[in-house]
């Protein structure tokens, strides 16, 4: 690990332009871990862009970078492209999978089973976000952490760890967040900007998702459903339902908890959640997903109701 840290921070060094790129449907990770490199590499005086094939989420757009994020690609070369938080390449999107004018590229996950596809690949599942592992890098090169760098550094964790309420909330986490405190995060401004300042929409659509609650296998495992008619009756949009999947998770004895969101008229994506007892990236990895221990996903084709006795018989079976 501490070989693969070394590498890249020469591969930085001797290099002038940089891409920075995520997943689809960025989070909290994805977008303050890409924001958080291009803040450090600009602070050691490299040009980077960063693009992301999905638009920064609202609820992210105070952190310092996002009004800079490009939807397309620039037209010209670049030397080094980070891929962060990705799990497997193609979601990175078409345009980005389609580019070929970079020299080197780069891997930086936490995702159990990631894809081993750049010349340097730095996965590490234990560490509780892949904002930790840009600080390390950052670290290893002796960056001097700026107010800029460290707020995308802490939303990257605080959102990746659930405010440290999940299981990858381990000391290196904790001990990064209290140094970005140290370079002049607040904790409650943060706070009040991710958990207190909701739009109205959302708790209009979240009023239409607990309804659809479904309790199974004696109570170890529940759903919610997001459908696009509930789309289009509160106004919402799919970046709104991001934590609609803990209301089944905090229910007394479920193990598992599942969340279907319609994308297309016969096309659903489900994200797993565990409470730490159950892998749930067993059950995306079975109908062609992936993820991590605690966190997981896949998309599957159906109707509604084939869609949950595929899931359901899957989750059933193995509990």
């Amino acid at each position: 690990m501490t070989e693969t840290i070394q590498s890249i921070v020469r591969e930085i060094g001797r290099n002038r332009s940089f891409l920075v790129t995520s997943h689809e449907g960025p989070d909290g990770d994805a977008v303050g871990s890409s924001l958080a490199l291009a803040s450090f590499l600009r602070g050691i005086g490299k040009e980077v862009c960063v693009h992301l094939q999905d638009p920064v989420p609202e609820l992210y757009a105070f952190l310092p970078g996002a009004d800079s994020v490009q939807a397309h690609i620039p037209d010209q070369k670049f030397d080094v492209a980070f891929v962060l938080d990705i799990g497997e390449l193609r979601r990175a999107g078409a345009e980005f999978c389609a580019f070929t004018r970079i020299g080197t590229l780069v891997n930086l996950d936490h995702h159990l089973g990631c894809e081993q596809f750049g010349a340097f690949n730095l996965i590490d599942s234990t560490a509780a976000a892949t904002g930790v592992l840009v600080y390390r890098i950052a670290a290893a090169l002796g960056f001097e952490f700026n107010f800029e760098t460290a707020l995308c550094l802490y939303v990257a964790i605080i959102t990746d760890t659930g405010s440290f309420r999940y299981s990858n909330s381990n000391r290196e986490a904790f001990s990064i967040a209290g140094q970005m405190i140290a370079c002049g995060v607040n904790a409650w401004d943060v706070a009040e900007k991710l958990y207190e300042n909701q739009p109205r929409r959302r708790l209009e659509l979240l009023a239409l998702t607990l309804p659809t609650l479904e309790v199974i296998k004696e109570g170890q495992a529940a759903s919610v459903t997001v459908t696009l008619d509930m789309y289009a009756r509160s106004g919402a949009d799919a970046e709104l339902t991001d934590g609609f999947v803990n209301y089944p998770r905090s229910i007394r004895g479920v193990e598992v908890a599942i969340f279907f969101r319609q994308v297309d008229e016969r096309r659903y994506k489900v994200g797993f959640r565990s409470k730490g007892k159950v892998n749930v990236a067993a059950f995306a990895a079975g109908l062609g997903g992936g993820g991590h221990h605690n966190a997981a996903g896949c998309t599957v084709d159906g109707t509604l109701d084939e869609v949950k006795s595929k899931v359901y018989g899957l989750v059933e079976s193995t509990l």
